[in-house]
């Protein structure tokens, strides 16, 4: 394995994570800090609540869209069937949202980032855990709580699937390493949703 190599596709996967969209969108609009209004966290759902519904679209579809970019990155770069360069490279990208060098680390909580990688890398497991997600927030008006679901599952899936889609373990293990990330990220997330002061979509104060 080229080290150097591996060290050029985190890099790119990392500096092209660390574009926050949000941040930009919002200084574009409104010239206000997104990390400063709503929930305080650079992201489509303070997007959604600070901004609107067609701002956060396009910050969702673009932070989705960086991190299949950063898997493409290192499938062309190093193809490979272990997995190894697309894998750490989508995993630098989530890192670089979520701790973006641009904007004094300060970033979100990588979600969408997070769907578009692992989408890239594992489909299947990650659209039936995407349905379940959906379903959740569907039900429970929970952002929070479907992005919990989705970092949950995915794992799971990708393990009872393994052997159908032939799934590379490096996969397996960053499907696990990212879900304990998100829920890491999510902890106080979690502590509302324990306590009951979750909010929802639609409402003002702090979530997801």
């Amino acid at each position: 394995m080229n080290i150097f190599l591996l060290f050029i596709v985190i890099l790119i996967g990392y500096l092209l994570g660390s574009i926050s969209f949000s941040y930009l969108i919002a200084k574009k609009i409104k010239k206000v800090d997104i990390r400063h209004h709503g929930s305080g966290n650079a992201g489509a759902t303070n997007t959604l609540r600070v901004l609107g519904v067609g701002p956060a679209i396009t910050v969702l579809s673009l932070d989705i869209v960086k991190g299949i970019a950063a898997v493409w990155i290192g499938i062309f770069l190093a193809p490979d069937a272990s997995g190894i360069f697309p894998a750490f490279a989508g995993l630098a990208a989530i890192l670089g949202h979520n701790w973006p060098v641009y904007f004094g680390f300060r970033g979100g909580k990588g979600v969408a980032t997070t769907i578009g990688v692992i989408a890239t890398l594992v489909f299947f497991p990650a659209l039936y855990a995407g349905i379940i997600a959906i379903i959740s927030i569907l039900l429970t008006r929970y952002v929070s709580l479907g992005s919990l679901l989705f970092a949950l599952c995915t794992p799971i899936f990708a393990f009872l699937l393994l052997e159908t889609y032939q799934i590379p373990a490096m996969y397996i293990i960053l499907t696990i390493f990212v879900a304990v990330l998100s829920f890491w990220r999510h902890r106080e997330n979690i502590q509302r949703l324990l306590n009951g002061t979750e909010s929802k979509i639609g409402q003002k104060k702090e979530a997801s």
